[in-house]
């Protein structure tokens, strides 16, 4: 499906505000690791094995999900975001409704 001007406009937008929280749920995630290990509840090694691991893991995710990110992948973006729950059915309310089709039919998938 071909988006219009105004569907790659919200489309931008919507991907970059669900970028901005999946960022704030990776640091969250480090914090708690760091935490932990300022808590004294790890020791040293395994608070700085778990925050690579957690860190490297995240950056893996992010890198599949939004490199390469162009107008054809925009919709399969969203729908992931959409079936993760890092953005809502609410969300799309600026789109086409055909749009709106489009994604809820792929986050089904």
């Amino acid at each position: 499906m071909e988006l219009s001007k105004k569907d790659k406009k919200t489309a931008r937008e919507i991907i970059e505000a669900g970028l901005q929280k999946e960022f704030a749920k990776g640091l969250f995630d480090a914090d708690t690791i760091l935490t932990e290990w300022k808590n004294k509840a790890i020791d040293n090694r395994e608070a700085y094995y778990s925050l690579y691991k957690q860190i490297a893991s995240f950056d893996k995710h992010i890198a599949r999900r939004y490199d390469d990110m162009k107008g054809s992948t925009y919709l399969f973006i969203i729908a992931a975001q959409l079936s993760d729950g890092i953005i809502s059915e609410n969300d799309l309310d600026e789109f086409s409704e055909e749009a709106i089709q489009a994604i809820k039919l792929i986050s089904a998938l």
